[in-house]
């Protein structure tokens, strides 16, 4: 049976994966800040036939919580394979000289510093089941109709993290395989569950992201795009 942990898999895109990955009969981890959360979405996962799930607790914005997450999985699930990094924040929307740095590092923390710690101190155990750390993440390029600096800027580190990875990963003959999604516009909480014309469902994006997952190809170093950017 394949393990999957997706971060953030709750609500939103990470628990409509979890939902399609769970139906085709994988072993599900549930990444969740909050446990009351996180053991609501494995109550309405199982509910809907999801045969094998569990939660995991993981606090992004504290490391601590991300070591004691990375000592569980290696005890208690050891098949995993796959590490879907979609958990985020948003930051803030205002103009980008006026973001507050303590607002800047926050965001840094959960979508990049919190991820890689999660990512390395999950690869040695991803690397013994010859696995894939996927990415859940946004083009960084200048776009004037959507130009979030703080979130803009964290998931650009989080770009350059896959492909740095991606290119060791090849270099040092590593059984390891790191890529991209960009969903594109999609209504869930890190946008106020925004709904607008160009915009999709989280049950829509993760069939497509479901799709890629298990096409048996690979996809070291890509960065794929299910719906592309509004411009």
């Amino acid at each position: 049976m394949k393990t999957v942990l997706i971060t953030g898999a709750n609500k939103g895109i990470g628990y409509a994966i979890a939902q399609n990955l769970g139906l085709k009969g994988w072993h599900v981890l549930v990444g969740a800040r909050n446990q009351a959360r996180a053991e609501a979405a494995v109550n309405k996962l199982q509910k809907i036939g999801v045969a094998q799930v569990d939660f995991v607790l993981i606090d992004l914005s504290d490391p601590t919580t991300i070591s004691a997450a990375i000592q569980t999985i290696n005890k208690d699930f050891m098949a995993l394979d796959l590490l879907i990094n979609n958990a985020g924040i948003p930051g803030g929307h205002g103009l980008s000289w006026e973001e507050e740095l303590n607002d800047l590092k926050a965001t840094m923390q959960v979508n990049f510093f919190g991820t890689f710690q999660l990512t390395q101190g999950l690869l040695p155990l991803l690397e013994g089941n010859h696995g894939r750390i996927v990415n859940i993440t946004i083009p960084t390029g200048a776009n004037p109709y959507w130009n979030p600096f703080a979130y803009k800027s964290t998931k650009a580190a989080q770009n350059v993290m896959m492909q740095a990875m991606a290119i060791d990963f090849e270099k040092e003959n590593k059984q390891l395989e790191t890529f991209s999604i960009h969903p594109g516009p999609t209504t869930t909480d890190l946008n106020g569950n925004m709904t607008a014309e160009g915009f999709h469902t989280p049950e829509d994006v993760a069939e497509k992201i479901t799709a890629i997952l298990l096409d048996e190809q690979s996809h070291q170093g890509a960065f794929l795009e299910i719906y592309g950017e509004l411009k």
